[in-house]
């Protein structure tokens, strides 16, 4: 053995690892045959994260040995920590193939196919990896990890209780129970085990922000005041404490949220270091649009913009949709499928393939969807597939992401103080961004109110939200609002069991009873808007204000008071209102929006005038005017792209007002 071999080693467990990796370097030069130095110079370079020499290295130990397993695998890890996922796969694979009873090579690749979207396969991988080794723990989380990507929750969570049994001590693996717990709509469970994971392992990233998530859905605000304010201050320090969707829940300043969103980005999702656009011009005849989303199911948000899709002008634009999200064959997906000129289903396919499908078809403006939401895919993105690159419908702040050129908005919902913190372009269109599908069905059958657990008598106020969306501030306000209104009761969704109790006890505990809280089961869109009849009057939130739930009310006829924040979030529900012409429902304050919710449920006379109001502006003004908001969009495309094919960088701009243009 060479004495520069023999003093490399003696250096590296002296932990000299920066003198060791230079004898290396000095032994290849002189004898570039030596597989071994070059494998543990390799090892060297990986341990310090220098992984693109790392590379070298190892591929070069493996191209002189190709039997060289441990050089193959290490050169998969490395590949894998740059994201070069499918390369890594390719190494994995070789090695499975020469040695098919190494269960740390099924686990590693069963990661590159995780890495790659190809969830069904890795678990494959992973099972395999337990059949030759069932104390390998890390293979039952990471399996745990893509049956919860396949919506699998409870198989997920029995993964991750596996793990536990093996490392009762491993922080990450209760981290991800609690990830599982909480998609299972468990959160009390969800709570206890991040919890847990923050004792064991308190410096994980995002931790404390997803343990705030789970108790913001189990509506537990014991700590809420103090746990706020210690989260915004790790955002403004620039630490990874929480996901920006979960923290437009908790706050209101775009300055944060833009911030917050900027930390995750570059964490996550930074942009190809090569684009898979490279300036080429296309001369279609069509502008092709891409609407890319896991939502082409039975989901809130299909129920706004189905009929938006279906009125797209074939003769001026290609649509297609890429759906990453769940299968389905209801009636849904089928409008759906109907809807687009191309329907193609993407999930099994990773983002790289998905990115390069949208190169490959020559896609004009791919418009994202999904943003930061739940099932969100940005990577897709940040290979920059498209020439133009658009938010829509999406996530309600910015993704501080310069692969996103436009935002897709209005003077509402982005007023212009805040425009500063939005890293995209913002395009107004007019009224109200939000699509809103005028021809929605609602059920003939009207139920009664013993049927809904509603009492005979009494004023009945709604908030159909989500119960993250509701804080202790706004909750407080609504117990003062029952308090001034005899008699009424509030109508809320049934999240939880846990999330239930809590409420009923927040409600004691300002002085109303809690069977004054009545909880709504969820049925079929449908059945859903009729029973929205039976309410008087809608209630918003803040800072994270109703979209979907204030389209449902209104469509039903039941008008929605609100309060508008600073940020996006929070402004839906008054731009909505504005488009329709209620204006008197937009308090100036959160006083204003108590006031009028308690005099809108005393004085019958005034709320039947603003019910008819509500009715009759739902046929003469836009925001139900499915066609007019599809013009809209149109527009906006059409400018995009014609700025894009004179060589203009993205700019902002408003779309003109095309309500008195003829049909």
């Amino acid at each position: 053995m060479d004495p520069c071999y023999r003093l490399a080693m003696a250096l590296t467990q002296q932990g000299k690892t920066g003198e060791a990796e230079e004898q290396l370097r000095d032994l290849i030069a002189r004898h570039p045959e030596l597989a071994e130095a070059h494998f543990h110079r390799g090892n060297l370079l990986a341990a310090s994260g220098r992984y693109p020499d790392a590379v070298e290295s190892f591929a070069a130990a493996v191209a002189l040995q190709p039997q060289f397993v441990d050089a193959r695998v290490n050169l998969g890890n490395a590949l894998q920590a740059l994201k070069r996922s499918e390369e890594a796969f390719e190494q994995f694979n070789e090695v499975v193939s020469r040695q098919p009873g190494l269960a740390a090579a099924w686990f590693n690749r069963g990661n590159a196919l995780s890495d790659l979207g190809r969830h069904r396969d890795a678990i494959a991988s992973f099972d395999r990896a337990l059949e030759l080794d069932p104390r390998l723990g890390q293979a039952w989380n990471n399996k745990g990890a893509a049956l919860e990507r396949l919506n699998r929750h409870e198989d997920a969570i029995d993964c991750y209780r596996s793990a536990l049994a093996i490392r009762p001590d491993h922080g990450q693996t209760y981290r991800n129970l609690g990830a599982a717990l909480f998609e299972a709509r468990r959160f009390a469970e969800s709570v206890a085990a991040y919890q847990h994971a923050r004792v064991l392992d308190p410096d994980q990233e995002y931790l404390f922000g997803a343990l705030l998530g789970a108790k913001a859905s189990l509506c537990d605000w014991t700590t809420h005041a103090a746990d706020t304010a210690s989260v915004v201050a790790e955002v403004r320090a620039g630490k990874r404490a929480i996901h920006p969707f979960i923290f437009l829940g908790l706050w209101d300043r775009p300055e944060d949220h833009q911030a917050c969103a900027r930390i995750w980005s570059n964490h996550h999702y930074p942009p190809a270091g090569m684009p898979l656009w490279r300036g080429e011009r296309y001369t279609h005849d069509r502008i092709r649009i891409a609407y890319v989303s896991a939502d082409f199911h039975d989901h809130p948000m299909a129920y706004l913009m189905s009929g938006l899709f279906e009125c797209h002008d074939r003769s001026r634009f290609e649509t297609m949709a890429i759906s990453f999200g769940p299968p389905s064959d209801g009636p849904q997906r089928k409008r759906f499928e109907a809807a687009f000129e191309r329907f193609i289903d993407v999930r099994s396919r990773s983002d790289g393939d998905i990115a390069r499908l949208l190169r490959d078809l020559e896609v004009d403006i791919a418009v994202d969807r999904k943003g930061f939401t739940r099932g969100a895919r940005p990577r897709i993105f940040a290979m920059r597939p498209a020439p133009v690159q658009v938010s829509y419908v999406a996530y309600t702040g910015t993704m501080a992401a310069p692969y996103i050129d436009y935002l897709i908005a209005d003077s509402t919902v982005i007023s212009t103080e805040v425009r500063p913190y939005f890293s995209e372009q913002i395009v107004d269109l007019p009224g109200c961004y939000l699509p809103n599908d005028g021809a929605r069905p609602i059920a003939t059958r009207q139920p009664g109110r013993a049927e809904m657990g509603l009492p005979e008598d009494g004023f009945i106020y709604c908030a159909f939200v989500n119960s993250w969306k509701i804080t202790p501030d706004m909750f407080g306000l609504w117990m003062r609002i029952l308090q001034a209104v005899e008699g009424s009761v509030l109508w809320l969704m049934e999240h939880s069991t846990d999330t239930t109790r809590n409420l009923r006890t927040e409600a004691r505990a300002r002085g109303v009873s809690a069977d004054r809280l009545v909880f709504a089961r969820h049925i079929p869109n449908p059945d859903h808007l009729a029973r929205h009849k039976l309410a008087g009057l809608s209630l918003d939130t803040l800072p994270y204000g109703a979209h979907t739930t204030a389209s449902d009310s209104l469509w039903a006829g039941v008008p929605i008071v609100t309060c508008p924040g600073a940020a996006f979030a929070g402004r839906v529900t008054a731009s909505m209102l504005l488009s329709l012409g209620l204006p008197r429902l937009v308090a100036g304050s959160l006083d204003e929006y108590e006031t009028l919710a308690v005099r809108l449920g005393q004085e019958p006379d005034e709320l039947a005038q603003l019910r008819e109001r509500l009715a009759a502006n739902l046929v003469t003004r836009p925001l139900f005017n499915t066609a007019l908001s599809c013009r809209h969009l149109e527009a906006a495309y059409e400018t995009m792209w014609r700025r894009h094919q004179a060589g203009e960088a993205p700019s902002g701009f408003a779309v003109l007002d095309l309500s008195g243009a003829s049909e």
